[in-house]
């Protein structure tokens, strides 16, 4: 075909699939990538006759999953994809018919989860070939939509809010968590609204208590409230939190809870007492026993840790007795309150995090060190994947989540020639890196479970 017969089409467009009931999703235009590809989960194969096909749920608008339409298509192959992150995978590949502009054909996509990608779709050169030349610097160049008509399309299928009034009290609305956390609610029918810490405050009286936010709005109709305090700001979170319990608003993890487990040495004298096994840990306030304080968890290497540290920030590995004997006493001579806590080597770098929902392991992932660290940390380079966790692993993670009374809680543990030892709790554990290697919609079993707590049906 000559090349004046090829239509230009930008780097981005609109398409439609009337087949699958998709009336407007965004797509990126990849030459790169032989087969287009669509945002899809929940997938299942059917059989219709003698043919297979698969059934599957579009989330078709970014950071919009209160839309969530029900698709079929027939299955026409299985191939191994390769993705953006280097990893491949098995995908199912379907045919539908897509629309862009005044042109209607068939296309293959491989269905995919693309929940943390910036477009639901890629449009493939497989769909391009014979038909468009990409103008890389335009976009919408077939076919645009303006949020209005995007409205529109989608008026059906918006739900009608009839649910709880939830609060969700953060620092950072566009934090992926916080996001995620107020689509799932937004997805099941619920009012949720995005509270900043550091913008309400609170009046203290015994015949009508009040918090209010920015602008003297009182705060007094909420049914929950999800906690994500930063640590910079526990006090004044905690603060609000029992003035919420006070108004009688069920708070999805308490003040008290989170206090426990930000405070790390009090947290692990609770787990010494409800005999729950963590890595020897030593504490001291005088540098005259430092000699033995690192020899009582067993000498270097060693860990050394901040009590306030988190997110692996404040965590030091000193792998000689004099260099922990140098970092330990620095510490103490500025008047800064450490841990310190026996090397588990024969972990290699590896820990387990087990995100618990009112009592039950949803999700577990194990993190992997970058080389050349000592901590998995997927905040500084880490990796993340899947993992099946023992009987014995699970058991310890709901037992410490317990023995914290948090209802939502991330407990890190790790692997040791003694068995499973606990690292930490996290109160306000992050959902990116778990939702991603585990695919687990984890923001909506924390609502399903503010829902059961509230006999909300």
């Amino acid at each position: 075909m000559d090349i004046k017969d090829l239509k230009v089409i930008g780097s981005e467009e609109w398409c439609v699939f009337n087949e699958l009931g998709v009336p407007g999703i965004k797509a990126r235009v990849d030459s790169g990538a032989k087969t287009s590809s669509i945002q899809a989960s929940n997938i299942k194969l059917i059989v219709r006759g003698t043919q297979e096909w698969v059934k599957f749920e579009i989330n078709p608008l970014q950071e919009n999953r209160s839309i969530s339409l029900q698709c079929q298509a027939p299955l026409v192959d299985r191939r191994m994809v390769k993705s953006s992150s280097g990893i491949s995978e098995e995908r199912l590949v379907v045919k539908s018919a897509v629309t862009l502009g005044d042109s209607t054909f068939d296309i293959e996509l491989t269905l995919a989860n693309r929940d943390t990608m910036e477009y639901r779709m890629l449009l493939g050169r497989e769909a391009l070939n014979n038909r468009y030349i990409v103008n890389s610097a335009e976009n919408f160049l077939i076919q645009d939509f303006t949020e209005e008509e995007i409205e529109q399309r989608y008026a059906p299928f918006y739900k009608e809010k009839t649910g709880l009034r939830i609060g969700l009290l953060a620092s950072n609305k566009e934090l992926y968590s916080n996001k995620r956390i107020m689509e799932a609610a937004k997805a099941r029918g619920h009012d949720i609204t995005f509270l900043n810490v550091e913008l309400a405050y609170m009046k203290l009286d015994a015949l009508s208590p009040e918090i209010r936010y920015r602008g003297g709005n009182i705060l007094n109709a909420f049914d929950a409230i999800i906690p994500r305090i930063k640590p910079s700001v526990t006090f004044y979170g905690c603060a609000l939190l029992r003035q919420f319990d006070a108004l009688g608003v069920y708070c999805q993890n308490s003040a008290e809870a989170i206090k426990q487990s930000r405070d790390k040495l009090f947290s692990s004298q609770l787990f010494s007492k409800h005999d729950i096994h963590i890595p020897t840990t030593g504490f001291a306030k005088s540098p005259m026993d430092t000699k033995d304080l690192i020899k009582m968890v067993n000498g270097a290497p060693l860990i050394i840790k901040l009590l306030e540290s988190t997110q692996g920030k404040g965590v030091v590995l000193a792998e000689t007795n004099k260099a922990a004997e140098s970092v330990i006493n620095a510490f103490k001579s500025v008047q800064t309150n450490i841990l310190v806590q026996e090397f588990i080597k024969e972990a290699g770098g590896q820990d387990i995090r087990c995100f618990v929902v009112n009592g039950k392991v949803v999700a577990a992932m194990q993190r992997q060190a970058q080389k050349g660290e000592f901590r998995a940390n997927i905040h500084q380079g880490g990796k993340a994947s899947i993992i099946k966790i023992t009987a014995e692993e699970r058991k310890l993670a709901l037992k410490a989540a317990k023995v914290l009374n948090l209802a939502v809680a991330g407990v890190d543990i790790i692997r040791s020639n003694k068995g499973p030892l606990l690292l930490e709790v996290n109160s306000s554990p992050g959902l990116e890196g778990i939702e991603n290697a585990t695919g687990k919609d984890i923001a909506n079993q924390m609502i399903q479970a503010i829902e059961k707590k509230l006999k909300f049906s």
